[in-house]
């Protein structure tokens, strides 16, 4: 009778050590799973950011810069061109809400990739298309899709859009966070973002929170 309340005992301890074992697999792979960094450069980041930010799933949207040569660069340096980097938006989003080949698809109907080092009036690599992606499988996605719209000749002309593992990324000053929402009634917000976003929202409708 003792020999079997001492089995008993330790089939119980097994049984609790496995649902301990299985709870903590359990909760490594969720948060695997949760929230994920996308990073984008496509012109000026008061645009970029602008648009992210009101895709549904996306969390937060930084501007920044990244692919440099320079530490903690200031914006006015970055703007000489001379170091190296690109003006950013880093992405942190919910892959259970959109993925990352939506952001994509965002990403290149939202600027033009077949200009190289340019966007409209904003000359410079430091306005230079490019995905920066943080693992291998954003590498291939964004491999993928840029080479499916050079097949299907999408723009009418090649995209240039670099695609290059991500490096440090620097945080802007807080005057250029969340500028478009803060900004809105200046001339280039008007001008320049507003039509950007209403083409947005126009496109990507069903993506947009609500």
């Amino acid at each position: 009778m003792k020999d079997d309340f001492q089995n008993c005992i330790r089939i119980m301890r097994n049984i609790l050590i496995m649902a301990i074992i299985l709870l903590s697999a359990g909760g490594a792979n969720a948060q695997s799973k949760g929230l994920q960094k996308a990073t984008f450069g496509m012109g000026c980041f008061w645009c970029s950011e602008a648009l992210f930010q009101r895709l549904n799933g996306v969390t937060n949207v930084k501007s920044g810069f990244e692919g440099g040569n320079v530490s903690n660069p200031s914006y006015e340096d970055v703007c000489t061109g001379a170091t190296g980097h690109a003006e950013v938006i880093e992405v942190t989003y919910d892959p259970a809400k959109i993925k990352y080949d939506e952001l994509l698809e965002v990403f290149w109907k939202s600027h033009d990739p077949t200009t190289l080092n340019r966007q409209g009036a904003d000359v410079g690599t430091q306005y230079r298309s490019v995905v920066f992606y943080h693992n291998e499988e954003q590498k291939a996605l964004a491999e993928k899709y840029k080479k499916e719209l050079n097949d299907t000749k999408a723009f009418g002309k090649p995209v240039v859009t670099a695609i290059n593992k991500a490096s440090t990324f620097y945080v802007a000053d807080g005057y250029h966070q969340d500028y478009f929402n803060k900004n809105g009634n200046q001339p280039y917000c008007r001008l320049v973002i507003l039509p950007k976003v209403e083409k947005l929202e126009k496109i990507f409708k069903a993506k947009l929170k609500h």
